[in-house]
């Protein structure tokens, strides 16, 4: 009699707006819509018009289905959950199993794209949890009680429903059920002074018969207040999967945002280049029922224009748009048409070719978490708000994400079986790397390439594509190869890389994997995209005396300088020689050119002498300003493009002959070098940007002060033998420091990203390296220090000269392209864009020489023979 009387009250709760989702319409599919986000999105679908937890194992516990566009609201008031459950087969859940709704997870001040991530362990604002267990009673539990330790990593092990302390009821009536029939969960919260009531009732669907109740009083008010989601923890003993239908939510404290839905477009990456437009349009996992085409819209004043069609690539979910005779010489707003409904919206820009500054922002490691679990921005640092909003300040003409746009053991631990599922896992990271910055790339033209992180390796070293398989004492990984699927991998590129114009030469490597190192012309800079592990070889199964595992050397004795082994192989032929048509072609109008790759062509970084490889990096002391560590040796790690030595000279060569900049990422630890090869300072400037969030808090800080420091210089600066023998000259480093900036371990591992401006006047280039913590605009904003760097575009070619042909002075050209070429050898030395009509070419040894000048590609490029140098 109990048990009916409380259910009217329930009943005659106060109405008030309200949402409810019953899926009914929803074809059969793994992405459950756009006003959720689900934890994970391999572990649910929606099958039969219901969603469906397919996940219920020990070590995937809690899982969640968040809901994004409705939450609860910080001011007082009541509001009503209920939904309808059930299990697969009608089997009980296993004993600590639950079923139900989570809700007040997150709260004012937490951004919602954390709060939705709530699943698996409680922690601070993680809400709480309303839901049956395996005999059908009720029960409310504390999901904000933090657990201490076991996981800085990734979130894995099980979840005993002891971590989630059960309130106690004021009162509650429960009838046990020997079979676990689909139930009706009913919530009823409601204000009662500062703190709030909440009322429990389970209902079976088939006679509308309560079976369990409970009441409970004085629940804290910031514990309802925030999100609300679906959870499925553990499953019944059968393996069956749980679903839910019919989720309704309702009252006064209830708030509904349709802006934070997230779908069904994702993203949008485009760039121009050379008169063409390309973008990679990123989808969810939609359905065989779902549409398999999308229109690319173009405004032309208030009409809107068809430019391309795609076809849905069901590999990767992505649509990709292509249009080439692109005007680019105005803004151009556009719209991506999905189920004839406008489902994405953005501008692309003008190409800036008036402008006298061009503004690269560059990014890299984009770690989401290391411990201590926080539900909000001290334990998530993902979406990264803080870098986002100082970028958009600076307004770049170009983004670069040089790779590790996900790590893929990053919050949840990265799923490699069964095959079907990896690609799922990979989405659910890609997903949250692009919920941070899609904002930015509606409108930016961007650059995203996958490193070793993106195809979830630790390290990789592609060998030409071929596949990583464990062998005669070698790890996958270290025999050299991919180790996912080629079809896989491939979906990957696809996701980051297929909106850049077409490959130099697109021929795929081994395994029909996909290459694309290409070239980019915009704005009048000249970029040339490289993939630098693709090809290069590993040294373990390449350099067996240094017996190498994960890229370290650990042979008794052995210098890494003799790993210069004959034949082993870097970038390898084809980008090579790629690189070296990219050097010596100006046309178009380029004035600059840029290398974009993952990593530098160097090992900047020192170990204790008692360390023979990285894995102590996580572990070592962070030094309060000033600090210096006694016995730093620079580090021998493969892993970084300093070795093979050979081909790393070659590339550097290559560079050289463009005065081009290296832009790159990957190490951890944001720098400034010089490159050098026959001797210091002969080549020119790589930037590597800081992380976005940093887990591998690198340092350079070797115990021997650099040769030729500028002076007042730090102590780590000036000319060093990198740990392979690389001549490199350090200029700047931002090495990890106590900031005194919480959470300390985000701010003292030094994350940051970097801005490059390239003035198209003077052809000076600035690099600049911004902390995270840092707003814009600030006043007396500082940089990492020996930050902003200001070099000449020509200052990334000073070769010793020997002497320098007569003047060349172009009647017809302003700003002409000049072109030095030995007539003995045929070899072009250098190709640039001059200011003004005159030059002096210089030459780097006696010899005879054509010079070409003027426009290429029209009838102003000349050329003058059998010039000879005289000596100044």
């Amino acid at each position: 009699m109990v048990l009916a009387v409380l259910l009217v009250s329930l009943l005659l709760a106060p109405s008030a707006d309200s949402i409810r989702f019953d899926w009914d319409d929803v074809p059969d599919r793994t992405w459950i819509g756009e006003d959720w986000w689900a934890n994970a999105i391999q572990d649910w679908e929606v099958a039969d018009g219901r969603v469906v937890c397919t996940e219920g194992r020990d070590n995937f516990p809690l899982r969640t289905a968040q809901l994004l566009t409705t939450y609860l609201a910080g001011d007082s008031g009541s509001f009503s959950i209920a939904v309808t459950v059930g299990t697969g087969d009608g089997t009980k859940l296993r004993d600590g199993g639950l079923v139900g709704v989570i809700f007040g997870h997150g709260g004012d001040g937490v951004d919602h794209r954390i709060s939705c991530l709530v699943h698996h362990k409680p922690a601070e604002d993680g809400g709480m949890l309303a839901a049956v267990d395996h005999t059908g009673r009720v029960q409310l539990r504390d999901f904000s009680t933090p657990v201490e330790g076991g996981y800085s990593w990734s979130l894995s092990g099980a979840t005993s429903p002891d971590l989630m302390p059960e309130y106690e009821p004021i009162r509650e009536a429960h009838v046990d059920k020997a079979e676990f029939k689909p139930l009706r969960l009913s919530i009823n919260v409601s204000p009662n002074g500062d703190n709030y009531n909440v009322r429990l009732s389970a209902s079976e669907t088939a006679t509308g018969g309560v079976i369990s109740m409970a009441w409970y009083e004085g629940i804290p008010a910031h514990q309802v207040e925030g999100g609300i989601g679906l959870v499925s923890h553990l499953g019944p003993d059968s393996g069956s999967s749980v679903w839910f239908d019919d989720f309704y939510v309702s009252g006064p404290k209830v708030r509904t945002e349709e802006r934070r839905a997230f779908g069904p477009v994702i993203s949008a990456m485009h760039t121009v280049s050379a008169g063409m437009m390309k973008m990679t349009v990123q989808m969810p996992p939609l359905g065989d029922r779902d549409r398999q085409t999308a229109q690319l819209q173009i405004m032309i004043g208030n009409q809107a224009i068809v430019a391309d069609t795609a076809l849905l690539d069901e590999d990767s979910y992505t649509f990709r748009f292509f249009v080439g005779n692109w005007d680019a010489s105005r803004d151009m707003p556009y719209r991506i048409i999905y189920n004839d409904k406008q489902a994405w919206n953005g501008t692309i820009r003008a190409e800036p070719k008036e402008e006298d500054e061009f503004v690269i922002a560059a990014f890299t490691g984009h770690k989401s978490f290391v411990g201590p679990l926080r539900w909000n921005s001290t334990g998530i640092w993902t979406p990264h708000q803080e870098v986002v909003d100082a970028v958009t300040y600076h307004d770049p003409d170009l983004l670069f994400f040089s790779g590790d746009q996900i790590y893929e053991g990053d919050l949840t631990p990265a799923r490699r079986n069964p095959p079907e599922d990896v690609y799922l896992d990979y989405l659910h990271k890609w997903y949250r790397f692009l919920w941070a910055y899609r904002d930015l790339m509606r409108d930016i033209p961007t650059v995203c390439l996958p490193d070793d992180h993106d195809v979830y390796h630790g390290n990789i070293w592609g060998a030409g594509g071929r596949k990583a398989v464990a062998h005669e004492g070698m790890t996958a990984q270290d025999s050299g190869g991919y180790t996912l699927p080629a079809s896989v991998v491939n979906a990957i590129h696809r996701s980051q890389v297929s909106h850049l114009p077409d490959p130099f030469d697109p021929e795929s490597i081994e395994q029909r994997i996909s290459v694309y190192y290409t070239a980019i012309r915009y704005g009048g800079v000249s970029f040339a995209v490289i993939g630098d592990r693709m090809f290069k070889d590993s040294p373990t199964p390449t350099v067996p005396a240094g017996q190498f595992k994960n890229g370290w050397p650990l042979a008794d004795g052995f210098d890494a300088r003799d790993a210069d082994v004959p034949g082993a192989i870097l970038l390898g032929e084809r980008q090579e020689e790629f690189l070296d048509h990219w050097a010596d072609d100006w046309s178009g109008g380029t004035w600059m050119k840029v290398l974009l790759s993952q990593t530098p062509l160097v090992n900047v970084a020192t170990l204790p002498a008692s360390a023979n490889n990285d894995g102590v990096v996580p572990q070592l002391p962070i030094y309060a300003v000033g600090g210096y560590p006694p016995d730093d040796q620079p580090a021998s790690d493969a892993d970084s493009n300093g070795w093979p030595q050979t081909p790393r000279d070659r590339a550097v060569r290559i560079i050289r002959k463009a005065f081009a900049l290296h832009i790159n990422g990957d190490q951890h630890l944001a720098s400034v070098v010089q490159y050098g090869v026959d001797e210091w300072r002969d080549a020119g400037y790589s930037f590597c940007v800081p992380a976005v969030g940093n887990t591998w808090p690198r340092r350079w800080m070797p115990l021997v002060a650099g040769l030729n420091q500028v002076p007042g210089a730090p102590r780590y600066t000036g000319d060093y033998f990198d740990g392979f023998g690389n001549l490199m000259t350090v200029w700047a480093v931002a090495n990890p420091f106590q900031t005194g900036y919480l959470p300390s371990n985000l701010y003292d591992r030094v994350p940051g990203y970097g801005i490059v401006r390239l003035n198209r006047s003077t052809r000076d280039i600035t690099m600049e390296c911004w902390p995270r913590w840092v707003s814009q605009p600030a006043a007396n904003a500082e940089q990492y220090r020996g930050w902003p760097i200001t070099i000449n575009q020509l200052d990334n070619y000073p070769r010793r000269r020997f002497g320098y042909l007569p003047p060349i002075i172009s009647a017809s050209a302003y700003d002409p392209v000049v072109q030095v070429v030995n007539e003995a050898t045929r070899e072009v030395l250098y190709t640039v864009r001059i200011i003004g009509r005159s030059i002096r070419p210089w030459v780097f040894e006696d010899g005879t020489y054509t010079v070409w000048f003027g426009e290429p590609g029209t009838t102003s490029w000349t050329r003058i023979r059998g010039l000879r140098p005289t000596v100044d």
